[in-house]
């Protein structure tokens, strides 16, 4: 973000907020879908988030950070209504705007999307910052708050998870293969 359109939004004038959301909206709700699985209620989230930092942003420190800090508010947004909707059923939508890489069959792009659902929100977290922000541990750490050890072993079950999902599917595959 522009330093000084953060400065101007802290002072504030609305039309550099209004800037600043157009600028951050997107990749807010990018990262809000990656974490909620559900287009509605990453939509609710970004709204929240944009709010959130409207009334906060004239407390914030360090406008460099600014990236860092909206971050850490729309992850934490995620959190707070995943607790709410925890019984809420996740759709498998989403890949198309979720994956980067088109070449993945839809078949990847589902057994990606099976062992997705079945990370904890903290894991989806440091997974998305890590492979979809490119960031880097500490600065994972540093959003999200945590010690660099948590973001190493959440990292660490994460891809585990994955790991065994995938190979589950594979098994699956092969049994329902050789059954025929």
């Amino acid at each position: 973000m522009e330093q000084g359109l953060v400065e101007r939004a802290q002072s504030g004038d609305r039309e550099a907020f209004g800037d600043l959301a157009r600028q951050a909206g997107d990749r807010l709700y990018a990262i809000a879908l990656r974490i909620v699985r559900d287009r509605d209620l990453a939509g609710d989230v970004t709204q929240q988030t944009l709010v959130h930092i409207w009334r906060e942003i004239p407390r914030l420190r360090d406008p460099e950070r600014f990236d860092a800090w909206s971050y850490r508010l729309v992850v934490n947004a995620c959190y707070d209504e995943l607790r709410r909707h925890a019984p809420r059923t996740v759709a498998i939508e989403g890949w198309d705007t979720a994956v980067p890489d088109a070449s993945l069959t839809v078949h990847d792009r589902d057994q990606i999307e099976r062992g997705f659902r079945r990370l904890s929100p903290d894991q989806r977290a440091v997974v998305i910052l890590q492979y979809y922000l490119d960031y880097s541990l500490p600065q994972i750490a540093a959003t999200l708050g945590i010690p660099g050890g948590t973001v190493r072993s959440r990292l660490h079950y994460a891809r585990q998870t994955l790991r065994a999902a995938l190979e589950a599917d594979a098994r699956q595959i092969l049994n329902g293969s050789e059954a025929r």
